[in-house]
């Protein structure tokens, strides 16, 4: 099949009604309201590289900053898998029950096409591990951007999917502290701190730290935990410092220390009668580097620079894998903002790699230099223009062109964007099935091809009073895409594709807010379709709901508290090589939340899946046999922990 033109993807999209408050983060308020907004208010966008306003971004950019980001802290201290899962069009999918691995589809699009960074920054790598998601605590998060379809045209090969950057805290004007200590049902602990304050009128220094552990919990009582067991420490110190001339500089530290464990329990066994448990430990390190420099009035020159260390030692039963991914990143770019012309080009060089001591036969090291160019224009005053290009050279696969073009037109308080793109991703072992199981039934890589795509969306919102609506509709074309095909009982390998993977899809919300009462309505739709690997014509893609929508409702007050209740529903999903069923059951997810402020100190309570809906209520989650691949469970289509409540302390010093 022929991938389809982005003009068909782009007619084949509708609108997204979407000029939110800042804080929540869809779009932006229309031109009138942004004049009037408090300074404080107003967001900077980092991940786009302009350093625009919100409301001024052509690219749509949606933003959770502030309260909201508490709020889902709160929930999960541990990690930020329930902060990015509440956002529409974003699914947190669990890839290896049996270790609680997941990763983030945007728009139902794979999740290894999702790049996650830390201040624009790729921390965890050009693709983040399973696991990543899960040792990322939000204690210093002070907003998170969201950009969805292809920005290959920004950031190469990891984003054909999109961006997910978490912009943290930077030190103020005086000594502040976050400490919070949460304990859950399911005899999970956490403790949490952020510890920031200035050394000089120019510069400030921050430490983000955590402690966390989890029991396993076989909650089905079938011998195999529901819940790994799992001990994590972390700790990031960062350095900030701005000149007299606007000159700064960014600097970070990472490491972090994970034993995690799952399978079968003490004595007990799967089905064929042996033990099979499975653990990871990880150890990572990770430095970063962001400094910018003033060239005249109105250019800037600007370099990122990382570099990422990730040491694993898998246990898969009998079979132990040792293997260390790197990472090296560096960009230099120069800007310019004129008026109503902003632009910047630059260069970059990425190299991402895997030494497996183990099974040396999946070696691989990426090299890519690329070049790239962003315009903005403003051509008239209520109507932007935006292009961007990059140009890669792939060590591996070739050379990978990635456009992007957009558009924004704010008549009155009406706000419409229009984006299309292509972008390109560079395919490793490392799918969703091995997550699960490990490389030790993965025959050799032939010749894989790049993994290809074109993403189109077209968006209108409005927005008036305390009442805001949103409507947008997605298309995206994959061709190229990769899956594991077995060539035996005991054996797989990754093929390409033959043909085009479809999706289309919608989302939908509506939210009221008025005297710190917030009600939220959300809805999305995904019409996809791909390749069937057992008939010449398509089938609904795996694990990808058709619809799914949620109702928030959340009352808070600033040094008082806050309660809210929260219902999520996901429709029915098409399971794939599942022996119990085909499709999946929709089910209903509620869940409460209260704090008290007393002070400095407050006091916090939360209630998830309070219907204990579980997967392994209505089927088993162990496989009667051993899949070929080497997995010993089910795909997760529903929740794995059941009902749980966690509730904690917080205190907080040196904030106004």
């Amino acid at each position: 099949m022929k991938p389809r033109p982005l003009t068909s993807l782009l007619l084949g999209a509708i609108a997204t009604l979407a000029v939110p408050q800042p804080a929540l983060g869809q779009n932006a308020p229309a031109p009138k309201e942004a004049e009037e907004e408090e300074e404080e208010d107003v967001i900077i966008v980092q991940g786009t590289r302009l350093g625009r306003r919100l409301q001024d971004e052509p690219l749509r950019v949606e933003v959770i900053a502030g309260e909201e980001i508490e709020e889902k802290a709160l929930m999960r201290p541990g990690n930020i898998a329930m902060l990015v899962n509440e956002i529409g069009g974003i699914r947190v999918q669990v890839t290896a029950p049996a270790l609680g691995a997941a990763n983030v589809r945007i728009q139902g699009l794979e999740g290894r096409y999702t790049q996650l960074l830390a201040d624009n920054l790729p921390l965890y790598g050009g693709q983040a591990s399973g696991l990543g998601l899960l040792q990322v605590p939000p204690t210093d998060l002070a907003q998170v951007e969201v950009i969805k379809g292809s920005v290959s045209a920004l950031y190469g090969g990891s984003a054909l999917g999109g961006v997910i950057n978490l912009v943290s805290k930077r030190p103020g004007a005086a000594f502040e502290a976050d400490i919070l200590a949460n304990a859950t049902s399911r005899n999970g602990q956490d403790l949490t701190a952020y510890l920031a304050g200035p050394v000089s009128s120019r510069a400030g220094l921050s430490l983000t730290a955590g402690a966390h552990r989890q029991s396993g919990q076989d909650l089905d009582g079938d011998g195999w935990l529901d819940m790994a067991a799992f001990e994590r420490v972390t700790a990031r110190p960062r350095f900030q410092w701005t000149g007299d001339d606007g000159a700064s500089l960014y600097l970070t530290l990472g490491a972090m220390s994970e034993r995690r464990s799952g399978g079968t329990q003490a004595g007990r066994t799967v089905p064929d009668g042996t033990p099979f448990s499975e653990a990871q430990d990880t150890d990572r390190f990770d430095a970063g580097l962001v400094a910018s420099r003033p060239v005249g009035d109105t250019m800037t020159m600007g370099l990122r620079a990382s570099a990422m260390w990730q040491d694993h030692r898998h246990r898969f039963g009998p079979v132990i894998e040792d293997d260390r991914h790197a990472s090296l990143f560096a960009e230099a770019t120069l800007s310019k903002q004129s008026g109503a012309t902003g632009w910047v080009m630059g260069a970059a060089f990425q190299s991402d790699g895997l030494r497996s001591r183990t099974f040396p036969a999946f070696d691989y090291t990426y090299d890519v230099p690329g070049l790239f160019v962003q315009v903005e224009q403003r051509v008239l005053s209520d109507l932007t223009l935006a292009a961007s290009a990059r140009v890669d050279f792939h060590d591996r696969f070739g050379t990978q062109a990635s456009p992007r073009v957009s558009a924004l037109w704010q008549p009155g308080r009406w706000t419409i964007r229009g984006s299309v793109a292509r972008g390109y991703f560079a395919p490793t072992p490392f799918v969703d099935e091995i997550d699960a199981a490990g490389l030790s039934r993965l025959a050799p890589l032939g010749s894989i091809r790049a993994e290809t795509a074109s993403t189109a969306s077209l968006d209108v919102g409005y927005a008036k009073g305390p009442w805001e609506a949103n409507l947008t509709l997605f298309g995206a074309d994959i061709d190229n895409a990769t899956r594991i095909d077995p060539v035996a009982p005991d054996r797989v390998q990754l093929v390409n594709v033959a043909g085009t993977a479809r999706l289309r899809g919608s989302e939908m919300l509506l939210r009221y807010r008025r005297n710190g009462f917030t009600v939220t309505g959300s809805y999305v739709f995904i019409d996809s379709a791909e390749p069937d690997p057992a008939t010449p014509g398509q089938r609904q893609v795996p694990l990808t709901p058709r619809h799914s929508a949620g109702l928030v409702g959340m009352w808070e007050q600033h040094g008082k508290g806050r309660i809210g209740i929260e219902a999520y529903y996901t429709g029915r999903q098409l399971l794939d090589e599942n022996p119990f069923r085909t499709r999946s059951r929709p089910y209903l997810n509620f869940g409460m939340l209260g704090e008290i402020v007393l002070g400095r100190f407050s006091l916090f309570a939360n209630a998830e899946n309070l219907l204990d809906v579980r997967q392994s209520r209505y089927d088993p989650l162990l496989l009667p046999q051993r899949a070929p691949s080497g997995r010993w469970t089910t795909d997760a289509w529903a929740p794995l922990e059941g009902f749980t409540v966690n509730a904690g302390v917080r205190f907080k010093f040196g904030e106004e």
